[in-house]
């Protein structure tokens, strides 16, 4: 999964506490195409979106937003409550951006939906001295500079060739292209041209590139009860999907037709997508060590690479809060927090 990180500069408007909103009944959240993210719209369409917002008496619309990007501008720009992203676009845009936000669902990791594919080569350090066509500024990038770094190599050592997502299946086809970085499904698709060898995909980097749900800190905070539905609708989404009953196959081969794929390839595509299927598993990451770790690698790549925006003079200028207490940056300016307040009343079933 992966994105073009088109952002605003990054905002600085001192304090740790999100700021006051006056409390509403009616929530708006932004979903794309991605295997990890099709419970939600498919949880819309069976009732259970509706059944967990009556329960705390508010009204919750799921949008579907054609290109992710603009599903997180939109987000950024005050057109939605919440959105779901990956945690590195989560803190490229809306908090470098200087919307403060909190990430209430640690939904999944890709666990080989993104990878590095060569023509001609055995292993990625073939790729020196190649031109690489992927989304520049994405987790492609992202994944390409971990990998070249395990590697012992640096990015410098190939050379980018900015291509969008709909259009990699088609470069990698001529035969002047022999290098590319997606996300499924076009990496299912790159991966049956002939001569092509996978050598690189983030199974080898779990946890760095995260799914969540994200929702305004400011609303959160004079809502609280969006935070319950939201887990409540996951986690009762999640039991159903991962049933091998009619019912859980039902819902799955529903997700598949709302992301316009068979039941067959989106079921590959969740073998390769590590849902937190268990509110309890999640909070267990969301209080670990290990997320500052992959969180602090994911803010130094995207600093280094200017998505903080024009005003940020250091990696340290955004603050991103923990549920542990530590914070990574300024903590008079966090924009980002992982709060894991709901996935943990999910796991004790307070909700």
């Amino acid at each position: 999964m992966g994105s073009l990180a088109l952002l605003a500069a990054c905002g600085h408007s001192g304090g740790g506490a999100p700021g006051a909103e006056a409390p509403k009944k009616d929530f708006t959240i932004g979903w794309s195409i991605y295997a990890g993210w099709m419970p939600w719209p498919y949880a819309q369409e069976a009732g259970i979106v509706k059944k967990w917002a009556d329960k705390y008496g508010i009204t919750i619309k799921l949008v579907q937003v054609n290109d992710y990007v603009e599903s997180v501008n939109q987000y950024t720009a005050g057109k939605l409550d919440g959105v779901v992203a990956t945690s590195m676009d989560t803190l490229t845009i809306p908090a470098a951006g200087g919307k403060d936000t909190s990430v209430v669902i640690l939904g999944d990791y890709s666990d080989g939906n993104d990878g590095v594919v060569l023509k001609n080569a055995h292993s990625l350090a073939d790729i020196k001295g190649r031109p690489v066509n992927l989304v520049e500024l994405s987790v492609s990038q992202y994944l390409l500079a971990r990998g070249l770094e395990k590697a012992g190599m640096k990015l410098s050592d190939v050379k980018i060739v900015n291509t969008s997502d709909a259009d990699i299946v088609g470069a990698f086809a001529s035969p002047q292209v022999n290098a590319v970085v997606t996300w499924n499904p076009q990496l299912s698709e790159v991966k049956k041209a002939p001569g092509a060898s996978l050598v690189f995909d983030s199974s080898q980097i779990p946890n760095e590139i995260l799914d969540v749900m994200a929702v305004s800190s400011a609303t959160l905070k004079a809502n609280p009860a969006l935070g319950k539905a939201l887990a409540g609708i996951w986690y009762e989404t999640m039991a159903l999907m991962q049933k091998n009953d009619a019912a859980g196959r039902a819902a799955r081969a529903q997700m598949a037709h709302d992301a316009g794929t068979t039941p067959d390839a989106y079921d590959a595509q969740l073998k390769t997508t590590h849902l937190y299927y268990g509110a309890a598993d999640a909070v267990r990451l969301a209080k670990s060590g290990e997320l500052v770790t992959v969180t602090d690698r994911v803010r130094r790549f995207s600093f280094a690479r200017g998505l903080f925006g024009p005003s940020a003079t250091s990696v340290d200028s955004i603050g991103i809060g923990f549920a542990n207490g530590k914070t990574l940056g300024d903590a008079a300016n966090v924009k980002l927090r992982f709060d894991p307040t709901y996935m943990q009343m999910a796991a004790d079933g307070k909700l």
